[in-house]
């Protein structure tokens, strides 16, 4: 079974799909720590991102692998550990050049059914429900107010001891949400058969309780 959650930043969907997956026992899958791994590799590796062409050659010869341990989840490059390596600032800021590369994006959306073929799995993301999974009858799109959006993501940056501004905050999800709803390919979306869920004044547990409700029907 594939669950498929796609949203904006903020949206909660990467704490809801993983609450999905803990209550089920299916594996979480955050997409955009692939993309995170990639560019990571290419960083490391020294290759320029305008190259296109050797970013989707350095795409096709690498191994990205998910491990759930309890509520953690380790992501593995090519048998590496990076799970806090990806999060870094300086991958965070390169990793629009890979997501915008239409190659890499494919071999992506292969990798990403391979994962889920290997068994039950929630998958978070951007195109979860609209180009990768298409076929589930599972979707659901989390979304919520643009302030309320801002104001989680402020708060999960301070709690996480990090010195930010609330008008930087702003004006990075601003950025962010264009960029994914204007993507060549894989642009952030509504798929017509997806069930919208908005979480501007739900909680996090409400949200799950309302999934899973759908889900064994």
């Amino acid at each position: 079974m594939i669950i498929a959650i796609d949203g904006p930043a903020g949206s909660g969907k990467s704490t809801v799909a993983k609450k999905v997956a803990e209550k089920l026992g299916f594996l979480y899958v955050d997409t955009g720590a692939m993309y995170r791994a990639l560019t990571l590799k290419i960083i490391d590796m020294g290759v320029n991102f305008e190259d296109k062409e050797k970013v989707y050659q350095v795409a096709l010869n690498t191994d990205i692998q998910f491990r759930q341990e309890g509520e953690r989840l380790r992501i593995f490059l090519d048998g590496k550990e990076v799970s806090y390596k990806i999060r870094e600032p300086y991958v965070t800021n390169k990793v629009f050049y890979v997501a915008d590369n239409v190659k890499v994006r494919e071999v992506m959306v292969q990798l990403q059914r391979k994962l889920g073929e290997a068994g039950d799995s929630v998958f978070e993301g951007r195109d979860m429900t609209t180009v990768v999974f298409p076929n589930t009858p599972f979707k659901f799109f989390l979304d919520a107010d643009f302030e309320e959006r801002v104001r989680r993501r402020y708060k999960e940056l301070k709690d996480k001891g990090m010195d930010v501004n609330y008008e930087e905050i702003k004006e990075d999800l601003r950025q962010r949400d264009i960029k994914d709803t204007t993507r060549p390919v894989g642009a952030l979306k509504l798929a017509p058969d997806a069930v919208h869920i908005d979480t501007t004044t739900l909680t996090i547990d409400k949200v799950v309780e309302e999934i899973c409700k759908r889900i064994k029907k």
